[in-house]
Order: C-alpha cells, then structure tokens, then sequence
C-alpha cells in the first residue's frame, strides 16, 4: 500500500495530543478584540479540543500521528 500524503494546512492548524485527541486554536480572536472583555479575551487563548463530529473530517488530512 502507498504511502499517504499528510495535508499540510492541516499539520499547520491542529495538534495531536498523546492520547489521541485533536486540538485546534481557539476561534474568535483576529479582530473586533476592543469589544471583548479581558476575561473573555483571556478565555479565548491556547488551544481548544475539535469536536468529534469535525473530527472525522481532520483525521484523513492527518493520517501519521
């Protein structure tokens, strides 16, 4: 069998934790930050874990973890 080709936006965009899970960066944080809170804005930082319904649709574009 071929060997597959790993998407390379994909490897740019999510992480892959030790036990499995998929994490991507918090979403909301480019512009418009004025308006948000320090607390809201501090909650936004780091990463987040993919839903597992996205998550279906990440595991083919990452498929050597």
């Amino acid at each position: 069998m071929p060997k597959l080709k790993t998407n390379k936006a994909a490897k740019k965009r999510f992480k892959i934790t030790a036990r499995g899970k998929v994490l991507k960066p918090s979403t909301l944080r480019r512009h418009l930050m004025t308006d948000k809170s320090s607390l809201e804005k501090r909650g936004l930082r780091g990463w987040t874990a993919v839903d597992e319904t996205d998550r279906k649709r990440v595991d083919p574009l990452i498929p050597y973890r």
